[in-house]
């Protein structure tokens, strides 16, 4: 795999939350940190994604925001 995004962190999959269209996606990727994806159900077929499985996040972000109370 190629990708132009410099932020890819392997992980497996720790669930997989299918709702109508839209399902959530947690990573467990290193130090037992966990990353939640949004994607379309179709996309979550399409990858095959599995619980147990190896994936990849992939962060592309041109913002992040910090806040504090």
């Amino acid at each position: 795999m190629k990708i132009s995004a410099r932020n890819v962190l392997k992980g497996k999959v720790v669930s997989v939350e299918k709702g109508a269209t839209t399902a959530h996606v947690k990573i467990e990727i290193a130090g037992g940190q966990l990353v939640t994806a949004s994607i379309t159900n179709e996309s979550v077929d399409s990858l095959k994604l599995t619980v147990g499985g190896e994936a990849y996040a992939v962060v592309k972000s041109s913002d992040v925001l910090v806040a504090v109370d």
